[in-house]
Order: C-alpha cells, then sequence, then structure tokens
C-alpha cells in the first residue's frame, strides 16, 4: 500500500499554465500520475497539451472531473488564496509546492483547511511519491524504488538523496513524503508516522530531520508512546552555527532545543537509530528490516 496517494489519486494541478506548474505536471503525467484537470483562472475551455482540461476554478475539478488531489505551483502571493480555494471545494488533498509563502498567510491557512476536513502538504515542500502508483509534486521518479520503507523528510535535496540510496541499494519505499521546512505546516512527522504505523506494507520509517524547532523531539517521543515498527533517522545542519538559518525558514537555532545534538539526543534516547550521514541510513535500514 501506500499513504495519502495512489492510483486512484485524480489530481488537479493549480497553476497548470505556469513556468512550473506546466514542466512538472508533464513529469507526473509521464510517471502515471492521473492529472484529470488543471485551474488558471481566465484559460478555462483549453487543454494543456491537448489532452488536460484546463478550468477556471477548482470546483469545476471537482465536479466535472472527480478531482480529490490539488498541487499548487502559484506565487507566493496567491498561494493562500489558490489553497482556501482548494478546501473550499472539497479537495481532500492539498499539495503546496510553492516557498516563500508569508507565515502570516499560514496562520490564516492551516486551521482553516483543518476545519475544512482537508489535509495540507507544505507549503515550501518536494511533494510525495508512491513508487509505481503516483506522484504529486517534484520529486524525481527515477530515483525512486518500490520496497517496504516509509520516509518522511523537512529536507528536499535530503529526500532526494536517501530515497535514491535506497532504491539502489534495492531497499525502497513505500512512499516517500516531503513535508517541507517551514515554521508552520499542514502536516508533520507526526501525521506520517501514525500513518505509515497503519499501513501494513510499510516495515520500517526513516525520520529526515534538521536544526531548528522542536518537531524532531516531538516525532521521537511519538515513536516510543505510539509507533511498533523500526524507526530511524538523520539530522541535517550538524555544523550550523547558533542563530543563523540554514536552508529552510524554520532552520534556525533558538535555545539548546533546536540544536543538532539536542534532537540526535532525543531520539537515541527514544529509540530512534541515527545516522551520521545521510548514505549511513542504508545500513541502519539493513538492520531493522
Amino acid at each position: 500500500m501506500s499513504i495519502f496517494i495512489d492510483k486512484e489519486t485524480r489530481l488537479v494541478v493549480q497553476g497548470i499554465t505556469g513556468r512550473d506548474g506546466s514542466f512538472h505536471t508533464r513529469q507526473m503525467i509521464e510517471y502515471g500520475t492521473q492529472v484529470v484537470a488543471g485551474v488558471t483562472p481566465g484559460k478555462g475551455g483549453q487543454r494543456f497539451d491537448d489532452s488536460v482540461p484546463i478550468l477556471n476554478t477548482v470546483e469545476r475539478a471537482v465536479s466535472d472531473e472527480g478531482a480529490n488531489t490539488s498541487v499548487i505551483y502559484v506565487p507566493p502571493a496567491f498561494a493562500a488564496d489558490a489553497i482556501f480555494e482548494a478546501a473550499d471545494a472539497g479537495i481532500e488533498f492539498i499539495v503546496c509546492i510553492t516557498e516563500g509563502i508569508p507565515v502570516l498567510d499560514m496562520m490564516r491557512v492551516r486551521p482553516y483547511v483543518m476545519e475544512k476536513g482537508a489535509r495540507l502538504l507544505g507549503p515550501n515542500c518536494p511533494g510525495l511519491i508512491s513508487p509505481g502508483k503516483s506522484k504529486v509534486g517534484i520529486i524525481p521518479g527515477e530515483i525512486t524504488h518500490a520496497g517496504p520503507v516509509g520516509l518522511v523528510s523537512r529536507s528536499g535535496t535530503l529526500t532526494y538523496e536517501v530515497v535514491h540510496k535506497l532504491a539502489t541499494s534495492d531497499i525502497g519505499t513505500t512512499t516517500c513524503v516531503g513535508i517541507g521546512g517551514d515554521p508552520i505546516n499542514g502536516t508533520n512527522f507526526i501525521d506520517c508516522l501514525a500513518a505509515f504505523e497503519a499501513d501494513p506494507e510499510t516495515e520500517a520509517i526513516v525520520v529526515i530531520g534538521e536544526i531548528g524547532g522542536t518537531d524532531e523531539q516531538e516525532a521521537a517521543r511519538y515513536v516510543k508512546e505510539k509507533v511498533t515498527k523500526p524507526v530511524v533517522g538523520f539530522i541535517a545542519g550538524q555544523t550550523a552555527p547558533p542563530g543563523r538559518r540554514m536552508g529552510h525558514a524554520g532552520a534556525i537555532i533558538s535555545g539548546s532545543a533546536g540544536t543538532a545534538e539536542e534532537k540526535i539526543q532525543t531520539f537515541e534516547e527514544n529509540g530512534v537509530g541515527v545516522a551520521q550521514r545521510p548514505v549511513d541510513v542504508v545500513g541502519l535500514i539493513r538492520d531493522v528490516l
């Protein structure tokens, strides 16, 4: 199985005619994702690459094409409104790739989406992929391989590195999820851990964290209390100086709780094996499978 997306996912692309939206729509279609519609206000009635209908609203994508999932490639100034529109239209799963969305916007968006009963992944994330089933976002399909490991990561680049190492080691993944590194996002480590725990095909889980905040510590404690499957992890930013933002907007150390050392210690105290380098994740996974 997989989490959040599968072969039944019916995707609408918000911002399908933009540079990023059009490029990645072609990649998703080539991978086998069911892209049933695109939305660009004012361009309704056209078709993308002579196949995907372009509509003016997400509501039409739901009512006319049966869309149940949305991926958003629109500029930061309009991304919050795009998320609101998807939630209002009844989309069950919203993936926002856009980076640079103001924190104030996300403070309004997150509770609204939850109130509507939808799930938001992102913003500022690479999306997710279930190898051989569906991909929503920008994770390259060619670096993945189906297998028994669930992977959740705050870092897009490290997501690619680790999932590729697992694939080339003949281990593979059930689903690879990039949750994004912004201070406020829609889906966190614990959400993904719970989903992987419930997935019968996921036999082990990889958690890739980074400096800043306390999400990794909370995830580690959740693992000890609720997760029966083996979990291994890696923390990025071990050499980052305190007080300086490294990479994601949420990756800033403010006090001891956000340091790599504190996160690694909490992982180890709660039974999560910690890799010293991203490549070492493969060895830790082999040990627990």
